[in-house]
């Protein structure tokens, strides 16, 4: 009687004894394997019977089931699949995160929380986590207060540079330093007196301020000042008096007619038991080179450090250090190199730079409320009894998640925008006409001319554009408008054609006030 096959077995022939592991079971054991693909059945009978073993990682492996297989499957089976088999990454990766941060992986600029955070973090009262691109300069600073400290003796810096290079925010970080450095070090910490010279009602006023953190006793005589009080306390021998960081801010607001409160200042360093470490800042470069030999003279002539612009590098990172405090980006990378190029030309005021980012994000916020605004009253359009916004119009909507280089644009122009421009945007149109021909006059030629040749030039452009040309009495009277304005110069002559006429503006304001209307634009090439 024919032997009936068991139920599980191969239709070819008996499982052998040496059957693999892989293939006996799930684990070894006698749980039934489970009905496999007939493919996958063929290709292990045909191993068989060729004598070979068959390769668990040859087997064919249910996508499903790549790696979470039955609970019986052995571990070293599935490493040995997830070796051989290049692993493929999640679609979705942020699943795994916390909603807060998958909320914020994205800058929204429709959420005004996301837009107030990231203006807070442009803004210039908001401190920085860290002063870059000013540690040599520091390290200056530092090193002239802890010599100081450490012999007990006085001095004086001066610290200069253009408005907006962190001149005062890097005073800041040294006073810390230093104090942070006399803990550590032992030594005794010093009295810092941190005051805006601005805030003063009058220059003498420093005195009284420094000679109030001694605590002395009143003074039962008046008429002595608190300068002269000061400089009797810096002649006496006195053991127990600390060190005295002083850091005057807007040290230019002290120059008086015969600058004795500056030269007094610097003098309190000179006296013979004095321990006060004066530290002055101020944004005029020159300021030490006018008083450098009268201080000089005085034997109190001070260190000088030098605060430079900041290079269009140095303003895109640390724009991009502040803007690391947020979750996700606010600015194309092309739209941060322009901000710091222009700025870095201009002056290399970081300040500026961090207003017209501000302002950059504010022309964002408009251009995303009117785009709302009119993709509202496009799908709500009553007259035409259907919605009439498009979807690609809806995704370019939906695309702008970022301060574009156009909206950077549109912030560096409002900011370096001059007065003249804003004159010469609203002349009359003949009146323009006047000043591109001036411009194209004096191009690479002389700097004025007559008001005959003048009105050649005039002519010649209304000619070539086919605009009427007014007559030269007009054209004289349009003249003397531009001179009342300041925009041209005029000089004096019995006969008007032989008036001496030059530019009192600078040619690149013209170009840039008329270079939106294409007339003028063909007109000045």
């Amino acid at each position: 009687m024919p032997s009936i096959a068991k139920r599980g077995g191969s239709p070819i022939s008996p499982a052998p004894k040496n059957l693999p592991e892989a293939l006996a079971g799930s684990d070894g054991d006698s749980t039934p394997q489970k009905r496999k693909l007939r493919s996958h059945a063929s290709a292990a009978a045909a191993a068989l019977r060729e004598g070979g073993a068959v390769d668990p990682a040859a087997k064919r492996v249910s996508p499903r089931r790549c790696l979470n297989q039955s609970p019986n499957t052995p571990p070293k089976r599935i490493e040995k699949a997830v070796a051989d088999k290049p692993s493929k990454l999640k679609k979705s990766p942020a699943k795994g995160l916390p909603d807060s941060l998958v909320a914020d992986s994205k800058w929204n600029p429709r959420d005004p929380q996301q837009m107030s955070a990231a203006k807070e973090a442009l803004h210039v009262s908001t401190l920085p986590p860290s002063v870059s691109c000013r540690e040599n300069e520091q390290k200056m600073i530092v090193d002239f207060c802890k010599g100081c400290i450490e012999h007990g003796k006085a001095g004086s810096l001066y610290i200069c540079g253009c408005p907006g290079t962190g001149k005062s925010l890097s005073m800041e970080k040294v006073k810390a330093l230093v104090l942070h450095w006399t803990q550590e070090a032992g030594l005794q910490q010093p009295e810092v007196l941190a005051l805006n010279c601005t805030s003063l009602s009058s220059t003498s006023e420093i005195f009284s301020k420094i000679l109030s953190k001694y605590q002395l006793p009143k003074m039962t005589n008046n008429r002595t000042s608190a300068l002269q009080q000061l400089q009797k306390l810096y002649s006496e021998k006195q053991q127990s008096r600390k060190m005295m960081l002083i850091i005057a801010d807007e040290l230019d607001y002290l120059i008086t007619k015969d600058r004795a409160v500056l030269h007094d200042l610097f003098m309190l360093t000179t006296f013979p038991f004095s321990k006060c470490i004066l530290v002055g800042i101020a944004n005029a470069i020159d300021l030490a080179d006018r008083f450098l030999p009268r201080l000089q003279s005085l034997n109190c002539k001070p260190t000088i450090v030098t605060f430079r612009a900041y290079s269009p590098y140095q303003i895109v990172r640390i724009l991009q250090e502040r803007l690391k405090v947020l979750p996700h980006p606010v600015f194309q990378p092309h739209a941060l190199e322009l901000c710091a190029r222009k700025v870095a030309a201009a002056s290399g005021d970081m300040r500026k730079a961090l207003c017209i980012c501000r302002g950059a994000i504010d022309m964002l916020e408009a251009e995303l409320q009117e785009s709302t605004r009119s993709t509202y009253l496009s799908m709500h359009d009553e007259d035409k009894g259907q919605q009439a916004v498009t979807m690609p119009e809806f995704s370019k909507l939906q695309e702008i998640d970022a301060v574009r280089i156009d909206h950077m644009v549109l912030a560096l122009s409002r900011t370096f925008r001059s007065p003249v421009v804003d004159t010469i945007q609203i002349l009359p149109q003949h009146q323009q006409i006047i000043l591109c021909s001036a411009v194209k006059l004096f191009r690479g030629r002389q700097k004025d001319t007559t008001v005959g040749e003048l009105h050649k030039s005039y002519l010649d452009v209304c000619k070539s554009t086919h605009i009427p040309a007014a007559g030269f009495l007009e054209f004289s009277s349009m003249c003397r408008v531009l001179n009342d304005q300041g925009l041209l110069k005029l000089g004096q002559s019995r006969e008007d054609k032989l008036r001496r006429i030059a530019l009192k503006v600078d040619e690149a304001d013209i170009t840039f006030a008329l270079q939106g209307v294409r007339f003028f634009r063909n007109c000045l090439q």
